[in-house]
């Protein structure tokens, strides 16, 4: 499990990173409304797909920062909870 987290996050900052990663990124924390709220008064729906695409901004984020001393409590707390 370690070495699979390890690499993902080693695969996210690759691309991710340069001057074009760059760009998408600020792209995408635009699109997936990661500084501004998701909730759109009166539609659940509304608000439950923009939810949705700011997951996809914190799972980018969260690989981008993991580190392997992260990646070790994961895998101590994955083992821990099972």
């Amino acid at each position: 499990m370690r070495e699979v987290l390890l690499e993902r996050s080693q695969a996210y900052q690759k691309v991710f990173s340069g001057e074009l990663g760059g760009k998408v990124l600020a792209d995408l924390e635009r699109f997936c409304h990661a500084n501004t709220t998701t909730h759109v008064p009166g539609d659940s729906h509304g608000t439950s797909q923009l939810e949705g695409r700011r997951q996809v901004w914190l799972r980018v984020q969260g690989y981008l920062q993991l580190t392997p001393a992260d990646v070790g409590e994961l895998v101590e707390t994955a083992e821990v909870e099972d």
